[in-house]
Parts: C-alpha cells; sequence; structure tokens
C-alpha cells in the first residue's frame, strides 16, 4: 500500500513554491521531496551526481529524486504550484466574506493594480482582518491540495502534526 502524504506537507509545499525549487511527491514515500532548480537542469541535462561519499542524505535524496524525474519515472508526482492555486481570487472571495462594506470596498480598491498582495495584506492588517484572512487561505490551500490529491489517485493524512517533507 502507498503511504499516504501529509496534509500538511503539500500544503507547505504550495506555499512554499519558487522558481528556485520545485516540489514532488515521492509515491513510493508519500514524502514530499525539494529539488532546486540547478539540480533539476544537471540531471536533465545527464550530468552525474557529485560523489555521494559524505553527501548529506537531503542532497543524496534530492540527486535521486531529480534523476528519476528526469528519466520520467512516474515514481515523482508533480506538486501544483501558487500559480495553479490563484491566490487573487481567493482574496477577491476573502472580500466576499467581510460584513462591513466600507471594509470590502476599501479592501476591493487595494487588489487593483501593482502591489495587490502587499495592499491588501496591509489594508486587512488595518482593520483587524489579517488573521482571518490568513484563516480563509490556510483553509482554501488544504481544501485545494485535498481536491489534487483526489484527482490524483493520493491518499492524504489530515491528522495535525509535524510536516515530514525532506
Amino acid at each position: 500500500m502507498t503511504p499516504a502524504a501529509k496534509l500538511m506537507d503539500l500544503t507547505i509545499a504550495l506555499d512554499l513554491d519558487s522558481e528556485e525549487m520545485s516540489a514532488w511527491l515521492d509515491r513510493q514515500t508519500g514524502q514530499v521531496v525539494w529539488v532546486e532548480r540547478e539540480v533539476m537542469e544537471a540531471a536533465e541535462s545527464g550530468e552525474n551526481a557529485p560523489e555521494a561519499e559524505g553527501m548529506p542524505d537531503m542532497e543524496k535524496a534530492q540527486w535521486m529524486a531529480a534523476n528519476g524525474i528526469a528519466a520520467g519515472d512516474d515514481r515523482y508526482l508533480a506538486l501544483p504550484t501558487k500559480f495553479d492555486f490563484h491566490e487573487y481570487r481567493y482574496m477577491e472571495r476573502f472580500i466576499g466574506t467581510v460584513k462591513d462594506a466600507g471594509q470590502a470596498d476599501e479592501l476591493w480598491r487595494a487588489i487593483k493594480g501593482r502591489g495587490a498582495f502587499r495592499f491588501f495584506k496591509h489594508t486587512a492588517e488595518r482593520f483587524g482582518l489579517l488573521d482571518d484572512w490568513f484563516s480563509y487561505r490556510d483553509e482554501a490551500m488544504n481544501r485545494f491540495m485535498l481536491d489534487w490529491a483526489e484527482a490524483n489517485g493520493v491518499t492524504v493524512d489530515q491528522s495535525p502534526g509535524q510536516a515530514g517533507a525532506t
């Protein structure tokens, strides 16, 4: 039986998504594996991993994953990125839950144009809504990752606890 992936690990991977690293689910272990862009590029170009002796376990795992991913091993499943999540849409939905019409109006104005994320958070903080926003966003990210897992046949452990990503 394939081990379950931890919801916390999946959500953290979505939240920490960056251009410098990609996150993959190792279907054999249920763990999230992070691969640096440079390591992935080296594996894709056929470059051999550095000498494994003395290499930290985390780095060995990264090279093993990168080589498997580059070879098309279906053991590794790409996790969705922030671009897949569309946080802007969730900001719009959150604004729809704000009961004070004046605050909602200011939040709508805050998300228009450059710096929308920064202005939105600053405005939400000014109104004492920042914790509400982060709770809303966290729940939305959890739901997004659960839907992704279901669509990809991934079993998820939703119990709270420490993250186990490598």
